[in-house]
């Protein structure tokens, strides 16, 4: 009945291995497309945008520079960068 002394031979260990290497492979992909799917929004896929105070400097940089080709005034600028900083900070507490 058991002919190789009741032990795994060379091929065993291989297949357990090569079986071990694509279970872990796929609980890794699995667990990255289920991350994924939570950071999603959901309508059109695109990552959900979450206000950051890191990302105010980059937006204030281009509404300068808007302002620098001329494409609004100073008004407007004053305006706009009024509304970047209120959102990244928070409302002003009166």
């Amino acid at each position: 009945m058991y002919w190789n002394g009741h032990g795994m031979n060379g091929w065993g260990w291989f297949a357990a291995s090569l079986t071990m290497l694509i279970v872990s492979a796929l609980i890794v992909a699995v667990t990255v497309l289920v991350v994924r799917a939570v950071q999603r929004d959901g309508t059109d896929g695109r990552r959900v945008a979450v206000p950051d105070a890191r990302r105010a400097p980059a937006a204030e940089g281009l509404l300068a520079e808007r302002f620098a080709r001329g494409e609004i005034d100073d008004d407007e600028y004053e305006r706009r960068l009024a509304v970047l900083r209120r959102h990244v900070h928070g409302p002003a507490l009166s």
